[in-house]
């Protein structure tokens, strides 16, 4: 299996989030591709590769052109404003009873394209963000090409990012451009499916109104769990998309024999959907030992969830997501591959 990998990734690191009222260290490090890299050149999963170079208006299908300017513009902004600081984080957003109007000050705008305060911008943000969406890219064309399957080792990750908001220390949607750039190549229905301990909240908006792309996703329930807002069971999609949306929530501490259900649900569901081709989300925080997770899955059973993904028998990518065990998180993501490899 192909890995797509880009070296300017590294570039977006040592970012702070505020958890639990502090100011603290990211758990989005960029340790994890390291380690995910050297997972898969010991166990010899298959070459990785550079990814090929696009042209910005690519993502313009799933994202708002103003946004994908500003994620472009705003670090030099937020230096002439605020010179010598080193990372531009909001303190205000339009909630309830505001306007949604996109402000002229930088403060304003970051608030406005920003969900949370996870998802601060840094020196080397957009060239990591951009090199992040060449990866997803790339993947998708050796899929055209007729790959059976590839890899796309994308961070920072994407699937909370929506049409023109940042969150979840997402910039812009990687696996949502690489649905968006099936159909476009002419492939008339994509599935996508989640595995994020995490609802795909920004992957789920994207599509919910569309009856070409379906979403499926195995979280844990949002009344208890990050992004709170999206990712109940009753979110079925609308207008032409209605039915087209499977949310799957399950309880805090839910383990194999909870979780494998669900994913043959969504499994059956993609396989009546009868797609061209399968985008996998692939986020590997429901690991036993996540330290912002509470999912209790073991190593082993991300090789059963590879292998169960491979028996719809569709040509696949797997899009990199969540997963912050960083001592185990190339162990159990090449489980997944190799798994899908080996059935």
């Amino acid at each position: 299996m192909i890995t797509f990998f880009s070296d300017q990734q590294a570039l977006h690191r040592d970012v702070k989030e505020v958890l639990s009222g502090e100011l603290v260290p990211s758990f989005e490090v960029a340790q994890r591709t390291d380690i995910v890299l050297k997972a898969i050149e010991v166990r010899g999963l298959g070459p990785v590769m550079m990814p090929m170079h696009f042209d910005s208006d690519v993502v313009l299908g799933v994202h708002d052109p103003d946004y994908v300017t500003f994620l472009r513009t705003a670090w030099d902004e937020w230096q002439s404003t605020f010179p010598g600081t080193t990372q531009a984080m909001p303190y205000c957003f339009p909630v309830r009873g505001f306007r949604s109007v996109c402000p002229a000050h930088i403060e304003g705008r970051l608030g406005y394209y920003s969900s949370d305060l996870t998802a601060a911008i840094m020196a080397g943000t957009w060239k990591a963000v951009w090199a992040s969406v060449e990866c997803a890219l790339s993947g998708q064309q050796q899929i055209v090409a007729g790959e059976k399957s590839v890899f796309s080792l994308c961070r920072p990750p994407g699937h909370h990012d929506g049409r023109d908001q940042m969150g979840g220390y997402c910039y812009l949607n990687n696996a949502a451009i690489a649905a968006q750039a099936y159909r476009d190549s002419g492939c008339q229905r994509v599935a996508i499916l989640d595995v994020d301990y995490h609802h795909g909240n920004g992957t789920q908006s994207i599509f919910y109104d569309r009856a070409d792309v379906l979403f499926t996703s195995i979280h844990a329930d949002p009344a208890w769990d990050y992004p709170h807002y999206l990712g109940y069971q009753d979110e079925i999609g609308a207008g032409d998309g209605k039915g087209v949306n499977l949310n799957l929530p399950l309880p805090l501490n839910s383990t194999w024999a909870d979780y494998e259900p669900a994913l043959l649900a969504a499994l059956e569901r993609i396989a009546r959907f009868r797609p061209d081709v399968l985008v996998v989300s692939l986020g590997l925080d429901s690991y036993e030992h996540d330290p912002i997770s509470s999912f209790k899955l073991d190593a082993e059973k991300y090789t059963f969830m590879g292998q169960r993904i491979a028996e719809l028998g569709l040509p696949t990518q797997f899009v990199f997501e969540g997963g912050y065990a960083v001592d185990a998180l190339g162990t159990n993501t090449v489980n997944v591959l190799e798994g899908f490899q080996q059935h």
